[in-house]
């Protein structure tokens, strides 16, 4: 992972991804595949007019949405940019730094 300090954890289940100690990614929702993340506020609106996207049960309530992937159909490039998205909302200012400074 090219996130600094971010690590891969089974938790209730399914495989998250966390920056630290706060989660930006959990893969799975149910019985669809699915990857959640944190959008930007900005892009919500955007995001929930397209089919794959949509609300997840429980973390729905905070904010969170979920992206719709197929292993051989899914919109990669979307993907990355929402998991980039999500783990900035949630890094904290050193590893935000790292990530930024690791780029040039």
């Amino acid at each position: 992972m090219s996130y600094p300090e971010a690590v891969e954890a089974i938790s209730h289940g399914r495989c998250t991804f966390r920056a630290g100690k706060r989660q930006f990614a959990i893969v799975g929702v149910g019985p669809e595949p699915a990857v959640l993340f944190i959008p930007d506020e900005l892009e919500r609106p955007a995001l929930l007019e397209r089919d794959d996207v949509f609300v997840p049960p429980y973390e729905g309530a905070y904010g969170w949405l979920a992206l719709r992937v197929e292993p051989d159909a899914g919109d990669w490039e979307l993907l990355a940019e929402l998991i980039d998205t999500s783990y900035r909302h949630v890094a904290l200012q050193r590893q935000l730094r790292a990530l930024d400074g690791a780029g040039a």
